[in-house]
């Protein structure tokens, strides 16, 4: 996956400095931009930046007229109180939906913004005033529903992104209380709905994400407490396994959706393949001492029957993409080891195991490690080279500080670094001569 997909609007923005250089025409440049779904000449006029300042423009306007209502708030008679804060609301949500009507979309998805805000204002503002303030958590949520239409019918990226932060601190509220958030799913499908249908979105896609976890997550934790536990926030051990296996369906699924013949397919795969990537490299190094594995066997696994039930299914959906993506020794080798590794974790009745994961986990590292080097170096992708590099020089500085069994040990360890590396250069000297260093 080319991570340039990621910088794909700088690239545009610096391919017209080429052109103004000489160093390629205007339509060379625009069939590069092409290449990645970019308008050409609409890049060149920072459309970004603009939107970002009118978008914090009216923002500020929003908390303005809030603060001065709220600072008038006990002088001003009931009956205007309360229909100057619906009026607000209301003027400035038609006054956004004939701006979007009229083709001015992106000064239309500003006054949505604006006009979110405006009601979420007039929520508390009447609560307030009718002192209805039974269970907090139900104004975020009718903020967050009000808010949802609007980015369904606009399918703007922002309005979803808006509705679906709502509903994320509706969902920590309710949880804080000990209640399950049983309408979240409406919201998650709200912000699929917009990144199947709407304009492309790096932040909502990571949101998306980041809430399907977590609300798998707390799902099984409430089944659990429908088994006879407490609602609770602490990571369970099953809850972190579960949390490995998602991680695994969703880097076979980024390489599914290279496969696809949409760019912004790609573009998304380059971003969940990278993040996941990374939290591969910080779990390893975290389990890469004795003391994670020790806790792992001696936890108590009080839902393992479900919890394999959750881990299965997830795998199997994992497998299926990676035989989708033609990858299907990866899919079942990376699968296969996680249940052998579960398996042993979960059954072992001693911790005489530990040290061994442990060195089975940094031996983990240095593959990884040394095939992101070798597939940085191959492909002309820095980011890995420069990602497995820093894999392997924290591995040898953690094992310098947690030496694995003795002295001769640490010193053989950090000859295989050496090699490692010494291999690594002789690669990049080979691939020198070929024209395809990073």
């Amino acid at each position: 996956m080319r991570l340039i997909r990621l910088l794909k609007h700088d690239l545009a923005r610096e391919a017209g400095d080429w052109v103004k250089d000489g160093v390629i025409s205007e339509a060379q440049a625009e069939q590069v931009c092409a290449r990645y779904a970019v308008d050409y000449h609409k890049a060149q006029q920072r459309t970004l930046g603009y939107s970002i300042l009118v978008g914090l423009a009216y923002l500020f306007i929003g908390l303005a007229l809030i603060t001065l209502i709220g600072a008038n708030w006990e002088e001003i008679p009931r009956a205007v109180r309360m229909g100057g804060v619906i009026a607000l609301t209301l003027i400035t949500q038609g006054l956004a939906l004939k701006v979007f009507l009229s083709g001015d979309k992106r000064a239309g998805e500003g006054l949505f913004l604006l006009g979110n805000l405006f009601f979420g204002a007039a929520i508390i503002l009447i609560a307030q005033i009718y002192h209805l303030g039974e269970h907090m958590p139900d104004g975020i949520l009718w903020w967050a529903l009000g808010s949802l239409p609007f980015a369904l019918l606009t399918r703007s990226p922002w309005l979803a992104e808006q509705s679906l932060l709502l509903a994320l601190l509706w969902f920590f509220s309710e949880l804080s209380l000990g209640f399950y958030p049983a309408l979240f799913p409406i919201f998650l499908l709200g912000a699929l709905y917009t990144l199947l249908s709407g304009r492309a979105s790096v932040v909502l896609l990571l949101t998306v994400i980041f809430s399907l976890g977590l609300w798998l997550e707390f799902s099984l934790s409430e089944f659990w407490r429908l088994q006879g536990e407490e609602l609770s926030a602490d990571v369970s051990p099953e809850n972190l396994i579960v949390a490995v296996s998602f991680f695994i369906l969703l880097y076979n699924f980024a390489h599914w959706l290279v496969t696809r013949p949409s760019v912004t397919a790609k573009d998304y795969a380059a971003v969940i393949s990278i993040w996941c990537l990374r939290f591969t490299l910080v779990g390893l190094l975290i389990f890469s001492f004795e003391s994670p594995w020790e806790g792992m066997i001696k936890a108590s696994w009080s839902h393992l029957s479900s919890m394999w039930v959750v881990v299965g299914a997830l795998l199997v959906v994992s497998v299926a993409l990676a035989f989708l993506a033609r990858r299907p020794v990866f899919g079942l080798g990376i699968g296969g080891v996680f249940v052998a590794v579960l398996a042993l974790i979960t059954t072992s009745a001693t911790t005489d195991y530990a040290v061994w994961l442990q060195i089975f986990t940094n031996f983990a590292l240095i593959a990884t490690g040394t095939w992101l080097v070798f597939r940085g170096i191959h492909d002309g992708i820095s980011h890995y080279f420069f990602l497995g590099i820093m894999a392997i020089l924290l591995t040898a500085l953690l094992r310098y500080i947690d030496l694995i069994g003795d002295y001769i040990g640490a010193a053989l360890l950090f000859i295989l670094f050496a090699a490692l590396l010494l291999a690594a250069a002789k690669y990049w000297k080979y691939h020198q001569t070929e024209g395809s260093v990073p």
